[in-house]
């Protein structure tokens, strides 16, 4: 079998082709466009002084501090006449240059040009260049919550100046209307609940698209829209394999299992989980995304990863070299004699596609791009970083943590892979409690569950999956791995109602306005061309949606609109 892996651990794999899009229609309508060329193609950073700790009477934050840093915005002025609205892209678990298309070609600049805004992105705290502190320290952590966040959102809006723009545009006199997606889009929600005209009045209106607003600690739904709508011949192979390899597991068979790895050229992996979490990477998580999923895929070319189509194509390619389908008879002997189509393409496109990524050929390590899971020196690190903000996050406050699916359910991930796993070689090592004071630096101020970790309540006081809110609307995508989280959730009776009657307020007592785009993806409207006309029906009329509302919440604007 050794000889196996080695002959076909040289051959190519054959990537199949990606049917071409359907072209892009003549728009049907005369637009006063400016011109493409005419755009701004990059925006220079502002510094905004921010306060680190927006509640100094809470609890949560002690010990308190009143010291502040500097976080960055970027705007664009293009479309602005006085008098126009702002519109304030919330940047989420990224840098703000990650979001320049939005300003571009993307949802902030249709809005601009429909209602002569101006448009904003505001890094988060802690990501990009917009960090409190020089380390990441638990205790320098603790003031990274989604309440101090969106407290950020409306601090801004309130003190924000734009050079070269004349007037004040300062809320609420001026109308700040919000748009995230994801997470982003969630604390657009929030801040609305807490911020707009339910709460302290300052925001006026928010779109949250794919707004990930219910937290949970396990979230085997992720692969429920790949398991219904991927391709089912590749879908089923990898089934299958999953299948299989739990069955090895519960056996407890090492030298099958051995043999597995070797076929994937990762036999350094010492910790079974830690192979099963890595050979499920092609198909997404859990919390780690190296290369294209289903998630990055995308009605937008230009933006769209085809990986998961590459991937698909080689676990189904039935001409595979014969020493490619070899690997598919691995594990007969400890079947039956049942082989498991794609198996060796599977896992020659594995070692063809993602070995590389660990550049120091140390694949059962932590070094970049690696794949072991098991160091916590790596894990304590407290420079700066996305990674370990969103972690950070996800320990104490989101949740959603991927694994498989129960017995007797088709499964894209091993049943081995639970939240325990990922809770032990994320958060463990990187966060402690109190009590544990494993991180660097004091005693954490941060109270973290050691048994339960994330402490959902404060993601969900907000309204969870019956969040409402004046001049608040939500817009997901059908075929989104994180819709069950969203507000068109398939998890409760209301939310699946929601599915159901997609472009329908959920009672009629509601402020939100929600839209269900069939067929789309992640925050899908969050990108543009340039010419709402010449896009897709389906996303055109999801982008003409939320002119139409926006419209609306603009028209009854008022300059005192506070103080009613």
């Amino acid at each position: 079998m050794l000889s196996i892996v080695a002959s076909w651990a040289l051959a190519l794999v054959a990537v199949n082709a990606i049917p071409s899009p359907v072209d892009l229609r003549a728009s049907r309508v005369e637009r006063d466009l400016v011109r493409r060329d005419s755009r701004p193609t990059s925006y220079p950073a502002n510094n905004f002084t921010q306060l680190i700790d927006h509640f100094p009477q809470s609890s949560r934050y002690e010990p308190h501090t009143n010291g502040t840093f500097t976080q960055r915005y970027f705007f664009d002025s293009t479309y602005y006449k006085d008098g126009g609205p702002v519109f304030l892209y919330i940047g989420g678990e990224t840098s703000g240059e990650s979001r320049f298309s939005n300003l571009e070609t993307g949802i902030i600049q249709i809005l601009m040009q429909e209602f002569n805004g101006l448009g904003v992105i505001l890094e988060n705290r802690y990501y990009g260049e917009s960090y409190p502190f020089e380390t990441t320290t638990t205790d320098e952590l603790a003031y990274l919550t989604n309440e101090q966040t969106i407290a950020d959102n409306a601090y801004f809006a309130q003190r924000a100046t734009f050079p070269n723009v004349t007037g004040n545009l300062t809320a609420p006199n001026t109308p700040w209307i919000l748009y995230g997606g994801s997470l982003a889009g969630a604390e657009t929600a929030f801040s609305i609940v807490e911020y707009g005209g339910s709460g302290e009045k300052i925001l006026y209106g928010g779109i949250a698209s794919s707004a990930v607003v219910h937290a949970v600690h396990a979230y085997p739904q992720w692969y429920d829209p790949i398991q219904k709508l991927g391709p089912q011949d590749c879908i089923g192979r990898i089934n299958d394999i999953v299948d299989s390899y739990d069955a090895l597991v519960e056996a407890n068979n090492t030298a099958a299992i051995q043999q597995l790895k070797e076929l994937f050229g990762l036999q350094d992996l010492e910790s079974d989980l830690d192979f099963a979490y890595t050979i499920a990477l092609p198909i997404g998580g859990p919390d780690n995304y190296p290369l294209g999923t289903w998630q990055e895929l995308n009605w937008n070319k230009s933006v769209s990863d085809p990986q998961w189509w590459y991937f698909c194509g080689n676990v189904t390619d039935d001409n595979a070299p014969a020493n490619v389908t070899a690997g598919d008879s691995l594990l007969a002997n400890y079947t039956d004699g049942k082989t498991l189509p794609g198996l060796g393409a599977y896992a020659a496109y594995f070692q063809q596609v993602y070995l590389p990524l660990c550049e120091s050929g140390r694949y059962g390590s932590t070094d970049p791009g690696c794949f072991g899971t098991q160091n916590e020196s790596y894990w304590n690190d407290t420079t700066p970083s996305t990674s370990r903000s969103y972690t950070y996050s996800t320990c104490t406050e989101l949740g959603a943590y991927q694994q498989g699916q129960p017995e007797g359910k088709p499964s894209l991930l091993s049943r081995s892979i639970t939240t325990s796993f990922t809770q032990q070689w994320v958060c463990t090592p990187t966060y402690s409690d109190r009590a544990g004071n494993q991180s660097p630096g004091p005693a954490s101020s941060v109270q973290l569950d050691t048994d339960r970790w994330t402490n959902l309540t404060h993601y969900n006081k907000y309204g969870d999956l019956n969040i409402t809110g004046e001049r608040l609307a939500f817009i997901d995508g059908s075929s989104d791995v994180w819709l069950d989280v969203c507000y068109h959730s398939t998890l409760t009776n209301t939310s699946a109602n929601r599915v159901a009657n997609p472009n329908s307020n959920a009672t009629a007592a509601s402020e939100v306005e929600a839209y269900l785009i069939n067929g789309g993806g992640h925050h899908w409207d969050s990108y543009g061309i340039l010419d709402v006309d010449a896009e897709p029906d389906f996303i055109m009329q999801a982008h003409l949606w939320e002119i139409k509302v926006v419209k609306k919440w603009l028209d009854a604007f008022t300059s005192d609109w506070y103080k009613q």
